[in-house]
């Protein structure tokens, strides 16, 4: 098997692996910006600040395992020579926008575990919070279709009979 069949043969594994690097990712830039630097809110703000530090810090311990273990995963794709990096971009947008939404629609307003900041008019800042979401999905997405049924290297996949 060439390299580019290697490649090809393991493209759902290069999206997977950037999946969990975008949810670390971006978990990790929630936590160092919006937690730690702008002290905007905490992981957990229905109780004392204490509290909301240690959620912050079990959210911080889950972003980061997240973003080792594809970093293992990817030292495997590169081993095996198939690291596909469009297909392994389109994971990270992906994983980032979905960890994003999740964030904004479920953790910030069906469960209220904290809000993006503390202020009169926080709509303004969901739209926006939501809207970034989205946009990454959508490049994402646009990046697995547009390397679908293509190899590595941009070619189609010749589909041959077995």
């Amino acid at each position: 098997m060439s390299t580019t069949n290697d490649r090809s043969a393991y493209s759902s594994r290069n999206i997977w692996t950037g999946i969990l690097f975008g949810l670390g990712l971006v978990g990790f830039i929630d936590e160092a910006v919006f937690h730690q630097l702008l002290h905007w809110h905490h992981f957990y703000d229905k109780s004392t600040t204490d509290i909301g530090l240690v959620s912050d810090g079990l959210f911080h311990a889950f972003s980061w395992f997240a973003t080792i273990a594809s970093s293992f995963l990817l030292a495997d794709l590169h081993r095996k020579q198939a690291y596909w990096f469009k297909r392994w971009l389109a994971g990270v947008f992906l994983g980032g926008g979905a960890f994003q939404l999740y964030d904004g629609t479920i953790q910030h307003k069906l469960m209220g575990l904290h809000q993006i900041r503390y202020v009169e008019n926080v709509y303004v800042y969901d739209i926006i919070w939501n809207f970034i979401a989205i946009v990454m999905i959508i490049i994402g997405i646009t990046l697995i279709i547009r390397t679908r049924g293509r190899k590595q290297d941009g070619k189609p996949v010749a589909h041959e009979s077995q």
